[in-house]
This record gives C-alpha cells, structure tokens and sequence, in this order.
C-alpha cells in the first residue's frame, strides 16, 4: 500500500465529527405543575443528550432553585412551583459550565474527579479546565 492509501484508511477508521457548535440540541424542558410540585417531564431524556448523569444535574438545579428537588428514574420533580423559562435559564448556565469545552466550544466533553477537584475533560481537543464543585 502506499502513503495515499494507508492515509485513506486510517480517514475511515476515524470517528464522524460534525462541524459547528449546534450538534447539541438540548431539548426544551418540559413541565408539568401539580399542586405545589413542578414536574420536568424530559429530565432523563436532557441528561442522556448531555451525557451527564441525573443525580448532577439534579443537583445543580436544586442548589441554583433553592428548592428540595427528586428524582424518579425519568422525571424530576422540585417542591415548589417554578417557571418552565427559570428552569431552562438554569439549564443553560449548567450546559455552559459542566458541558461546553472552554477552549474548543465543543460539548465533547466528559466531568472527571481527581483527588477532590473536578474537572471538565475535552474529548475533542484534549484541554483540561477546572469546574466547581456541586455541593
């Protein structure tokens, strides 16, 4: 084989990346008011797009709603009512924070624990920042 081949090849064998910022579409949270409860629908659904796991995300939204918050296998839930445009503002701030890639803009990214820091981890072009912590 020669150097045009074997480059072709090693081309195939990479993995499909899109061009651009908006390959994540996070979906729109959805919710649903019972009584005293708010209920989004979607949550299973928005921390498989963001490849982040439930109990983080959960997290996240109870400490920046300051309200006591649930969840049950596909829907969380939040103790209080709460518009849908509040949760989706705070779902943003945690897309740009805990998902974004700070050097390359790009959402491969994954949240890795070393010692007692966090950090966020590219896939895409390798860098390496510090996010805080969710206590």
């Amino acid at each position: 084989m020669n150097y045009e081949e074997l480059l072709e090849k090693a081309y195939q064998k990479l993995p499909k990346v899109e061009k651009g910022s908006e390959r994540l579409k996070v979906p729109d949270v959805e919710i649903m008011v019972q009584g005293n409860q708010t209920i989004v629908k979607n949550f299973s659904q928005i921390c498989e797009v963001l490849r982040r796991k439930p109990k983080h995300l959960l997290k996240f939204l109870t400490r920046e709603l300051a309200t006591p918050g649930g969840f049950d296998g596909v829907r969380a839930s939040f103790q209080s009512k709460i518009p849908q445009n509040l949760i989706q503002r705070k779902l943003d701030s945690y897309v740009k924070e805990y998902v974004m890639c700070k050097e390359c803009n790009r959402p491969d990214t994954r949240l890795i624990r070393e010692d007692r820091l966090t950090f966020l981890k590219c896939d895409a072009c390798g860098a390496k920042s510090s996010v805080k912590s969710i206590k």
